[in-house]
């Protein structure tokens, strides 16, 4: 059988990865995420790289390795962590009454051939006061999520509409499809 591993410390994209029911290991990626962060790229393209090194970073035979970069992209710019709880509130502000995406990209390393996916979700935030977003910032705390916003817990109050393939991609992991790659490479899946 062949080992799962998750190429991520993230607790989110364990604990999705956990509704699968499959045993898996989470390691750290053996890559320097902001040495690879080359501006010339576009959002997606940055993703989708990101996703693919950590994958690849951990590959080795008998494994099948999960490798996931998730980007908010707003106005062609690329929103990260805000890490501080006024960097939450002017982040969400720049994008209150607007429509953002939220790119997430994975890649299956099973042995030395890989399988890529991207799902982008189009998300349009509410007209907000900025009195709003300070009691939405000191509730949920989102100083460690791109955007600055926990959609799985009160972010959702953000939104006045969401368009995607595939809500646990919201989160983290596109589990829709992931489920289906794995499946191919000999998991099995409900």
């Amino acid at each position: 059988m062949k080992k799962l591993v998750l190429a991520s410390t993230s607790k989110y994209r364990q604990a999705l990865l956990n509704q699968l029911g499959l045993p898996f290991e989470a390691q750290k990626p053996l890559i320097d995420e902001e040495k690879e962060k080359d501006p010339s790229l576009s959002p997606q393209q940055l993703a989708e790289k990101l996703a693919f090194l950590k994958a690849q970073s951990l590959k080795a035979p008998g494994h099948v390795v999960i490798g996931g970069d998730q980007l908010v992209a707003h106005r062609g710019k690329i929103l990260g962590k805000p890490h501080t709880r006024e960097r939450a509130i002017e982040q969400i502000l720049s994008m209150e009454g607007q429509v953002h995406e939220l790119i997430t990209a994975i890649c299956i390393f099973d042995g030395d051939s890989f399988t890529p996916y991207t799902d982008i979700t189009r998300l349009y935030m509410k007209p907000l006061t900025r009195q709003q977003v300070e009691r939405y910032v000191d509730l949920d705390q989102p100083l460690d999520c791109a955007g600055a916003y926990k959609i799985e817990q009160h972010g959702m109050m953000l939104f006045e509409k969401i368009e995607s393939q595939d809500f646990s991609a919201i989160q983290g992991l596109p589990l829709l499809a992931l489920s289906q790659i794995l499946k191919n490479s000999g998991f099995a899946i409900p």
